[in-house]
């Protein structure tokens, strides 16, 4: 099935860019329990008073606090390809990385490339044309790309380091969440499961086209939210997927998240793709890698969970804020422009898991 291209792009390329990765978008990432292996000797105590947030709660981005006024955030992301639109594939990859520093609280200050081109099989049109796509974003979030770096690699790799700053009052991080919260998730989920079908030439030209809609909506709304005193923890749903992500957030906060799944928004077709069987291996790789901390209800069906652990790229914002404020900040939310914002859950106390309801 043809897939509709963005209107930027005005020669449709020959070569499809997911041809040439054997991954594609946050889907790249490494399975939790891989990356907790990696990490597992590394020293825990920070010696540096002025490292506000580290490694220590696998948060979204460092902060350093250089003074009583101003914090620095640093962060990098980069993949390869989930889609063939060169021009949607940098502009995918560049709001996803601009989003850790949101998820923080933060505002963007500038970006650094990151490039790796197998160019003895692409041609340097399409190479420009996802600079180009990463350049547009960036100018959206009204930050240069102010330099980088570009390597010769075996597969297409494109991404951005992101400087931000904010306030020490607004550092937002995803261990703050209290019981009593309401949860607020700002995107629909299906990314992955899209990007599955996408791959197989099996997804309709309508749900392209929504999941670059929302694949490239910033989300700028972290920036205010950090200055909202009722929003207590924040943090972007990516590749390990909502249960993923929100099991984080419970063991940083040391508290137990309550997620009601049929409340949880989702892409247009991504329960019919589902049903099908179109989801991605880092699906499966994030249920084996953090299961056994998640309570399901015995009855759901894998296919139902998969749209749980679905590996999100350029996902919504986890938001944990005091309930009495919740619904006036999903209108907020709404009016920004994430029509799919809700409340899905809740934070109770207990030992650190996830139950869905």
């Amino acid at each position: 099935m043809a897939v509709a291209l963005s209107p930027e792009v005005a020669d449709v390329p020959v070569l499809r860019l997911t041809s040439l990765a054997h991954g594609g978008g946050c889907g790249c990432k490494l399975a939790p329990s891989v990356l907790q292996q990696l990490l597992a000797d590394q020293v825990e105590t920070n010696p540096f008073r002025q490292l506000l947030v580290g490694t220590e709660t696998g948060d979204d981005a460092a902060v350093w606090q250089l003074d009583e006024d101003t914090c620095v955030i640093a962060t990098t992301d980069f993949f390869m390809p989930m889609v063939d639109d060169p021009y949607d594939f940098g502009r995918i990859a560049a709001t996803n990385a601009i989003s850790d520093v949101y998820a923080m609280g933060g505002r963007p200050i500038m970006a650094l490339a990151i490039l790796g081109m197998p160019l003895d099989k692409m041609p340097t049109h399409m190479v420009r044309d996802i600079l180009k796509g990463g350049r547009a974003v960036c100018a959206t979030a009204g930050i240069p790309v102010a330099g980088g770096h570009s390597i010769d690699s075996p597969e297409p790799i494109y991404g951005l380091a992101v400087i931000g700053t904010c306030r020490p009052d607004d550092v937002r991080r995803n261990s703050g969440a209290r019981p009593g919260d309401a949860l607020i998730l700002t995107k629909a989920l299906g990314v992955g499961i899209y990007s599955a079908a996408f791959k197989k030439q099996a997804l309709p030209p309508s749900a392209y086209i929504e999941m670059i809609a929302s694949t490239t909506l910033l989300n700028r709304i972290g920036s205010e939210f950090a200055q909202d005193e009722s929003v207590h923890a924040m943090t972007d749903v990516t590749g390990f997927g909502l249960l993923g992500h929100a099991l984080e957030m419970a063991r940083g906060s040391g508290c137990v998240l309550v997620i009601r799944d049929r409340e949880v928004p989702l892409f247009s077709e991504a329960v019919l793709l589902a049903e099908q069987g179109f989801v991605t291996g880092a699906s499966r790789r994030n249920w084996a890698s953090y299961g056994d901390a998640v309570l399901l209800p015995a009855d759901m069906p894998e296919w139902r969970r998969h749209l749980l652990t679905d590996p999100q790229t350029s996902g919504g914002l986890l938001v944990a804020c005091k309930r009495d404020r919740a619904a006036v900040l999903v209108e907020k939310i709404v009016a920004e422009g994430y029509a799919s914002a809700c409340v899905i859950g809740h934070v109770e106390p207990g030992a650190p898991a996830i139950t869905v309801q």
